[in-house]
């Protein structure tokens, strides 16, 4: 049913980016061996607009609908909080071109664990491919599952404040088990689900946008911007948590660089990608916060757990449905993408040695990593089951902020 994409590491051959290079550009679309002979590769079969996709899908998630008035808290006034919006994005942005040069530079998937292979060496590597395998990308999972899980049964527990710990679960369980069906029936599949949630997602803060646009029309919008920078703090505390909230919300930028070897035209449709994704989140972030500002008075966000739901019940009205199914949807596609590249992770780590062989191979008939799918997937199982939202969030932001650093280093 398997066949090993290789038998040994082949970074030590005489030219392997180059080879590898030169593999996937001539063969887009085609499985295919090895340059070595070693065995399948998986296919390339991720253009320009899947890539866009994969980006904006893994950056867009709960945050921006639930909970953006954290930025505004920390900074004290509407007009810095859209300031710091704006940095944050531009920051992404440049740590997404520091990224496009590395994948240029290195052209094989895996993102921070091949980088690091290539600048520290083996062991750093192997510690980072561990860390990740075992603790990162599967927390991710498990954090994102529960957080949607919590979006699609609050409807069915009207006027209940804490939901059952067991259905929650199980839902989540259940949305990865649907996530790992899809990545190992197809790549092209899990890239199709992640459009179809991506461009969902986009239509949704068009959606509000549009009723902040429809309540400034008809003069009704409020008048928090008369003063738009009053009361901001100047206590580099409460700027840098304001920075630090914002910039999770940006988080999954980077989910491309772990799938380069199956992007068409890499080196270009990276750089591409990245250009067109991140000003696109960022303007939506932007532009979805000042219809926040505009419709809701600041004790109305001060006091709102959810502003787009508290948005909802003022515009939309009898559709303010329309909003959990929004963030639901929103969870689920962001999940699919951290599924998707998260797993390569495992199989590049594997391919080089550094995991189990078996987690190296690819099916022979539907050319996915079939073994690191199911493995991430044992591994977001066990975090889910006695895990708690808060704890591995929490958790996953420290050691994304360490290799984040370790990367950035050099």
């Amino acid at each position: 049913r398997y066949q090993s994409i290789c038998l040994c590491s082949t970074r030590h051959s005489a030219s392997p980016e180059m080879e590898r290079s030169q593999g996937r550009e001539g063969g887009e679309g085609v499985a295919g061996q090895e340059p070595s002979g070693g065995g399948l590769r998986l296919r390339a079969e991720i253009g320009l607009w899947s890539a866009v996709s994969l980006i904006a899908g893994s950056m867009i998630g709960s945050g921006i609908f639930m909970s953006p008035q954290g930025v505004l808290i920390s900074m004290g006034s509407p007009g810095a909080s859209l300031v710091v919006w704006a940095v944050c994005g531009l920051l992404a942005m440049l740590g997404a071109l520091c990224y496009a040069e590395l994948g240029a530079l290195v052209p094989e998937s895996g993102g921070e664990y091949s980088y690091i292979l290539q600048i520290f060496g083996s062991l750093p590597a192997f510690l980072v491919s561990y860390t990740f395998v075992l603790v990162g990308r599967p927390a991710a999972i498990a954090a994102i599952s529960l957080s949607f899980a919590e979006y699609a049964v609050a409807p069915f527990f009207p006027g209940c404040s804490s939901l059952p710990q067991a259905v929650l679960k199980s839902v989540a369980a259940v949305c990865i088990l649907l996530l790992v069906l899809v990545n190992c029936w197809s790549s092209r599949l899990a890239t199709m689900l992640m459009n179809v949630c991506t461009v969902a997602k986009v239509f949704s803060m068009l959606l509000i946008m549009a009723g902040g646009a429809m309540v400034l029309g008809q003069g009704r919008g409020s008048t928090v911007f008369q003063s738009a920078f009053h009361n901001t703090t100047q206590q580099v505390g409460c700027i840098s948590m304001a920075f630090y909230q914002g910039l999770w919300s940006f988080d999954g930028w980077s989910n491309l660089n772990y799938v380069m070897e199956e992007l068409k035209n890499p080196k270009q449709n990276l750089v591409c990608a990245l250009m067109i994704a991140i000003p696109l989140v960022t303007s939506l972030y932007i532009l979805a916060n000042i219809s926040y500002l505009l419709v809701l008075s600041p004790k109305e966000i001060l006091s709102s757990d959810a502003m787009a739901v508290s948005w909802g019940n003022q515009v939309l009205g009898a559709w303010a449905w329309l909003v959990p199914v929004a963030v639901a949807l929103s969870t689920f596609g962001s999940a699919n993408g951290t599924f998707f590249s998260g797993s390569r992770l495992c199989y590049v780590a594997a391919r080089e040695g550094h995991m189990p062989q078996l987690l190296s191979m690819v099916h022979v008939r539907h050319f996915t990593p079939t073994p690191a799918l199911m493995f991430t997937t044992a591994v977001a199982l066990a975090l889910v089951l006695p895990g708690n939202f808060s704890i591995i969030v929490n958790f996953l932001r420290q050691v994304r902020l360490s290799y984040m650093l370790g990367v950035s280093w050099p």
